[in-house]
């Protein structure tokens, strides 16, 4: 992890906030709350808290309850909590601990508890989050996995059909890749994916999802975008990919693209269309861009 981990701390008495400061600035990127709803606005902010170090007795919501809603939140769960708090029964730590709580100081505050403390914590939630970025990436193009996107393209379809919207889809198929494997070898093939997926990560939004899907297929989800939207994002990354000289290797890549028809689709189904779509795409000479109809045939619309 690069840079200071972030710490919020959160404690309606500044004393307190002002002995774990002098505790943690130099060595951590420091957030202040003094109430349990500004924590919960600020654990949502980015720079996301490595840790939070949460009081229990405080006027507007208690700790305990501020721990139960960041558990609750997708954005905070994974956030490591320790309680810091004068309230040392047995019962009490034991409570914290099964509301998700990682560790539980007592008041007065002993500085060199806090620093052991709080470095453990936070090394773990590094470690913690190098293995989840590595079980949700590709570790050749640093792209999400296919299990990353299925799970994101699930979740996603789930929200459009509570609040309505579209959702299309991309698929990407470098054109003749085993013959590059063949001619080239097998390192200079893994550049050209390298080289391909750097364009596709490069040129799209921060909601889009852009995965590996496997050996030389990607495939992107894209918010909020139309079909004929889809259609124009697909020809600027074709012609892009088509100026790619990676290693003196030239580049293209055939497109299949469909757009959600309805959430009662699903995403294997959305999938099959657009991959049939790059199938076609093949056929019709490669280097273009497909677009799918609902029943799996498709429509060309080359460069």
């Amino acid at each position: 992890m690069t840079g200071k981990a972030t710490i919020l701390l959160v404690d309606d008495t500044r004393t307190n906030i002002e002995i774990l400061a002098a505790c943690l600035q130099h060595d951590y990127q420091l957030k202040v709350a003094m109430t349990g709803i500004r924590c919960l606005e600020l654990a949502e902010k980015t720079p996301i808290p490595d840790l939070i170090l949460l009081d229990v007795v405080m006027p507007d919501m208690d700790g305990y309850e501020v721990c139960r809603k960041l558990k609750e939140s997708s954005v905070t769960k994974d956030i490591p909590v320790i309680f810091v708090t004068g309230k040392d029964s047995d019962e009490d730590e034991e409570y914290g601990l099964q509301l998700g709580a990682v560790d539980y100081i007592t008041k007065p505050i002993r500085p060199a508890i806090v620093t052991a403390r709080v470095g453990t914590q936070v090394i773990l939630k590094q470690q913690s989050d190098a293995l989840r970025s590595m079980a949700l990436h590709d570790q050749l193009t640093s792209l999400f996995n296919r299990h990353f996107l299925i799970e994101a393209a699930t979740n996603k379809i789930s929200r459009l059909s509570r609040h309505g919207g579209k959702l299309s889809i991309m698929m990407i198929d470098i054109d003749h890749f085993k013959l590059v494997n063949d001619q080239f070898g097998h390192q200079s093939g893994d550049i050209v994916l390298q080289a391909v997926a750097d364009v596709l990560a490069d040129c799209n939004r921060k909601e889009d999802v852009v995965a590996r899907f496997g050996g030389e297929e990607f495939v992107i989800l894209l918010d909020h975008c139309s079909l004929d939207d889809t259609q124009d994002k697909a020809e600027q990354l074709r012609s892009k990919i088509e100026q790619l000289n990676p290693g003196k290797i030239h580049v293209t890549a055939s497109f299949g693209i469909a757009e959600l028809e309805s959430e009662n689709e699903g995403f294997e189904h959305l999938l099959a269309r657009a991959d049939a779509a790059v199938y076609s795409a093949k056929e019709k000479g490669r280097n273009c861009i497909v677009k799918a109809n609902k029943d799996l045939e498709s429509d060309v619309k080359g460069k």
